[in-house]
């Protein structure tokens, strides 16, 4: 019966909490793998801006959010996987709330959800790379070194750095020097030609200086907190900060590596969202540990909803699972600072008000609180 089932959800960000209010709503019974915090990470660009978020809209905690259901229904274990058996069933946890961390755990699932999404290799809170305290201390850090710095320059020009350069440069464009560094000869690498001149243009409102075919080699900090960055060109840049936004890996370390990708390090999954080559079929992956299509909150979300479908199909239903559906169309929204943004609905481009207004005014900030009471599932 299902209700003797155990179901492990390795992560409480984005993918994981939808996933698990899906299930609990169906009065599923589960382990819950994750975090102390949930963290709206898309909002993370404005949190480095001093006075704009609070802490307390940025991160929420899970225990909150799992709070409405009954206890014998689910279980918060606070810890970080460390290895995983497929064929035995079983992950292994270093548990975050025993002295020194020394103490593991081994769990044992019916089924298995793989969210631990991704992170920065770099000490930046565009992801959270750590605990809640950390993480508090880190954007309350670069808030402050923020404030103080004369010559900011942002590193990678994705969508995550000139949502960084937007913000800087809406706060701070006319007192400050911002740079955005890209390594090839457009921004928003990948996207058509037309909406990365778009973005330039909204950067340059701003003042935002974008520096093209800047590949950074390598980057030297000095006692007094000054950065010398090395680019492959041989050109050397100084600044009194340095906020890189490339460098993002999967969190799939606990996994074995016949199931990733060997370039990228992703998970691979099949049309229904099953990590590929597992036997029973009863591991599924969602959001940027997948990063299929690619990263990006609403292909999150759509993962997310099927994967519990599917899951409640195979545990309640004993039925076969459907297709993983994506959203109808591929949207790309990026902010450009509190009062301008671009983006594309397909092949369509987006006015800058329209983005501005879906995207740029709030961040998505009105979203916490439904992935906290669950209404988002």
């Amino acid at each position: 019966m299902a209700d003797n089932k155990t179901v492990v959800i390795l992560g409480g960000s984005l993918g994981g909490l939808h996933v698990a209010h899906a299930l609990l709503k169906k009065h599923q019974q589960y382990p819950n793998l994750r975090n102390t915090h949930f963290y709206w990470n898309i909002a993370s660009v404005r949190a480095i801006i001093p006075g704009q978020i609070p802490d307390q809209k940025m991160l929420r905690e899970l225990s909150e959010a799992l709070q409405p259901y009954p206890s014998n229904m689910y279980e918060l274990v606070i810890g970080e996987a460390i290895s995983s058996d497929f064929t035995a069933k079983t992950v292994k946890v270093q548990l975050s709330n025993s002295a020194a961390d020394a103490q593991t755990r081994e769990i044992v699932y019916d089924h298995l959800v793989l969210a631990t999404g991704a992170r920065y290799t770099n000490d930046t809170p565009w992801k959270a790379n750590s605990d809640y305290q950390s993480l508090i201390k880190l954007l309350h850090e670069t808030a402050s070194r923020v404030e103080k710095a004369d010559h900011i320059i942002v590193a990678g020009a994705g969508a995550t750095g000139v949502e960084v350069a937007g913000e800087l440069g809406y706060e701070y464009g006319k007192t400050k020097t911002i740079t955005l560094l890209a390594s090839g000869q457009h921004v928003l690498p990948g996207e058509q030609e037309s909406l990365s001149t778009a973005t330039e243009n909204e950067l340059k409102k701003l003042n935002v200086t974008v520096q093209k075919g800047a590949r950074v080699k390598d980057v030297a900090r000095s006692a007094d907190d000054k950065y010398t960055i090395q680019l492959e060109n041989g050109q050397n840049l100084e600044c009194n900060l340095y906020l890189p936004t490339q460098g993002m890996v999967p969190n799939s370390d606990y996994v074995d590596t016949k199931h990733l990708d060997p370039k990228t390090k992703t998970v691979l999954v099949d049309e229904f969202l099953h990590v590929t080559g597992v036997p029973g079929n009863n591991v599924w992956a969602v959001g940027d540990i997948v990063s299929k299509p690619r990263a990006g909150f609403m292909i999150t979300q759509k993962q997310a909803s099927s994967v519990a479908k599917n899951v409640e199909l195979s545990l309640l239903q004993s039925k076969e699972p459907v297709p993983a559906k994506g959203p109808p169309v591929d949207i790309l929204a990026c902010a450009v600072g509190r009062g301008r943004g671009v983006g594309r609905m397909g092949s369509i481009r987006l006015p800058s008000f329209g983005v501005w207004l879906a995207k740029g005014r709030t961040l998505g900030m009105q979203l916490v609180d439904q992935y906290i009471s669950g209404s988002i599932a």
